[in-house]
């Protein structure tokens, strides 16, 4: 969320933002809320008026009545009487603006880098580098789900009659790679330097506007019926609301944490062949790692966060790519973001498996995140990425892992976290 006294400084800048992001539906909003905050510091300076000219009027009925002057003192009684009418009716508005001013400056997207490429879409992403080179092997890699199947590790049929569409069971072999890949990501992160944590699945309302978009909030989220409750999307939902209405010593920045959760997505509207299977799911695990930090540390943040995901998959000998996303590829709340892509040697191209943004200070703004510096309070800078998120990360760990006879080698990095096993062999 933009700083109202910055938008009310330069509209034109907003407005460019605006169009950058092929958001114009967004436009009128600028100058809707430019008369908004007009109105509201209007009636701001008649109340604070009003009440200034009610105490002065208060004690000169005091006085007055002090000679004796019951009749005087009762006109300015009438007058006080009128404007106590007056300013309950002013009282009465404030809190309708201030809602109104808050609902656009929360749809008003943020400010992105100057380095962000202008683009429509992730079909103008562009890319920024490879990491290892991605192999096509000469024999045929099936689909991710008949890999699974013939070590009996996945069972989607159970999973629909007992939760629908978007469940799974994940079971032997396959079931503990998937554990052994969130131990080792676990560990990845903790040797270096961060805090692990595991946070609470669910969150209030206001946590949930805090560190999304209401599009982000409608297309996700799972809401507790009867309860101030939603599930968590990512754990960076819960890890950026555990500060939530703090004020931050200086001297304590970076926070710098490592979070395990279940994640909970709605997943609306079809997205194509290739997320079929366990692509695209209604509930998966994620390892995330998340900092807050000074404003001035935050693009350096940036890069080291997705630099641990590139590190973390070509440690398990997975072949990746870095994506910068463009302006209309950008969700609302963030600055800069880019996504980490794995080789998919069946698919004979790259797919998402991770996501790294910095969102400035729109998350701190929302969620009253402040620092206490030595030259006084300001708001702290957020970033999430994504460490590793299985299953999407077994559809890249398997296909790239697969030998011709159907076994699946076990990388080195792994070996402890699997019993020391160097393969996984199919049960047909």
């Amino acid at each position: 969320m933009l700083d109202l006294k910055f938008l009310r400084e330069n509209p034109d800048v907003v407005r460019q933002n605006i169009r950058n992001k092929f958001q114009d539906s967004k436009l009128p909003l600028v100058d809707e809320v430019m008369a908004l905050d007009v109105e509201r510091r209007k009636i701001t300076q008649e109340a604070d008026n009003l009440r200034a000219n009610r105490n002065k009027l208060s004690k000169q009925i005091g006085a007055l009545m002090g000679q004796g002057k019951r009749e005087e003192a009762e006109e300015i009684k009438a007058q006080v009487a009128a404007q106590a009418a007056q300013l309950a009716e002013l009282e009465a508005k404030e809190p309708v603006l201030d809602e109104r001013i808050k609902q656009i400056m929360m749809t008003i997207p943020n400010i992105i880098d100057p380095s962000v490429p202008i683009g429509k879409d992730d079909s103008e992403n562009v890319e920024i580098q490879k990491y290892g080179e991605p192999v096509v092997p000469d024999f045929e890699i099936p689909y991710h789900t008949d890999i699974m199947e013939s070590f009996d590790g996945i069972d989607l049929d159970s999973a629909r009659r007992v939760a629908g569409n978007g469940f799974y069971y994940l079971m032997g072999d396959i079931a503990r790679i998937h554990s052994a890949v969130i131990s080792y990501a676990r560990d990845f992160m903790i040797e270096r330097g961060f805090t692990y944590c595991v946070p609470p699945f669910m969150i209030r309302a206001d946590v949930v506007t805090g560190v999304m978009s209401f599009a982000e909030m409608e297309a996700m989220m799972y809401k507790i019926e009867g309860e101030d409750l939603y599930l968590i999307g990512t754990s960076e939902h819960s890890m950026i609301g555990k500060f939530i209405d703090q004020i931050l010593p200086e001297e304590k920045l970076p926070y710098t944490l490592t979070s395990y959760s279940p994640c909970f997505r709605k997943e609306k509207g079809a997205h194509g062949i290739e997320e079929r299977g366990v692509y695209r799911i209604h509930q998966f695990e994620k390892q995330e790692m998340v900092v807050v930090c000074r404003p001035e540390d935050s693009m350096m943040w940036y890069d080291k966060l997705w630099q641990n995901t590139v590190d973390l998959f070509r440690s398990l000998d997975i072949p990746v790519r870095t994506l910068e996303c463009c302006s209309g590829d950008l969700a609302d709340l963030k600055v800069k973001s880019c996504d980490v892509e794995a080789w998919s040697p069946r698919q004979k191209k790259y797919f998402e498996v991770g996501s790294c943004s910095n969102l400035g200070d729109a998350q701190a703004r929302r969620l009253r995140i402040r620092v206490n510096g030595k030259d006084g309070k300001y708001l702290a800078h957020t970033l999430n990425n994504t460490v590793v998120a299985p299953p999407r990360m077994l559809i890249a760990f398997l296909e790239n892992n697969l030998q011709a006879d159907g076994t699946v080698r076990i990388p080195e990095a792994l070996r402890p976290y699997m019993g020391g096993k160097t393969e996984i062999k199919p049960n047909r």
